[in-house]
């Protein structure tokens, strides 16, 4: 396979239209046009954040592999968004959900760190081709964005050194998730 250059290779200019599509993106799904409102009714706009960007970089307009934006991103612009995020935390409105809450919250969590793990070490016994690589480290992308989101999600990426094609793989089944949660399917609420 060749190693053709990006048609868009200035970091500046690929950063400015990131923003542009995740601004577009976030402004449609919240518009009140019929044609946008029977759209995100079907396609989850978290979604479109992810998926266009895949798109420009699987067209060629952009090359994730030889940008430093993903490493500055992740080096800054993620630790100060999960600072900020934390800060926004009403620990007041947390608490007053009442105990039944807090104890279904914990245990979910719990649930998600030892079933993970668990699951992988059920599957190793049975079938050892299966877990070949790193699908442990994939898994802890997995468990980062069920306990927080997308940001826990890309943490873990870094945190684990998680190869691309196996976090891409983890993306999928995130995003799958959250595209039946955002349908209502009654087995994702």
């Amino acid at each position: 396979m060749q190693n053709n250059a990006a048609l868009i290779t200035n970091d500046a200019v690929v950063l400015g239209i990131l923003a542009v599509i995740l601004g577009l993106v976030f402004y449609t799904s919240q518009s009140q046009h019929r044609y946008c409102k029977a759209f995100y009714r079907y396609v989850p706009a978290l979604l479109l954040c992810y998926f266009i960007p895949s798109l420009f970089n699987s067209t060629g307009i952009i090359d994730g592999e030889s940008s430093v934006l993903y490493k500055m991103a992740s080096r800054y612009l993620l630790p100060a968004s999960l600072v900020l995020l934390t800060l926004s935390v009403d620990f007041k409105a947390i608490l007053g959900l009442g105990p039944k809450a807090l104890i279904m919250f914990f245990t979910g969590t719990l649930g998600i760190v030892i079933g993970g793990p668990l699951a992988l070490l059920m599957l190793g016994t049975l079938y050892p081709e299966a877990l070949g690589g790193d699908i442990w480290r994939g898994m802890t992308t997995i468990a980062g964005s069920w306990i927080g989101g997308g940001a826990n999600q890309a943490a873990m990426k870094e945190v684990f050194e998680v190869d691309g094609s196996i976090f891409s793989v983890m993306i999928t089944v995130f995003m799958a998730h959250k595209g039946r949660q955002y349908l209502g399917w009654p087995c994702c609420r």
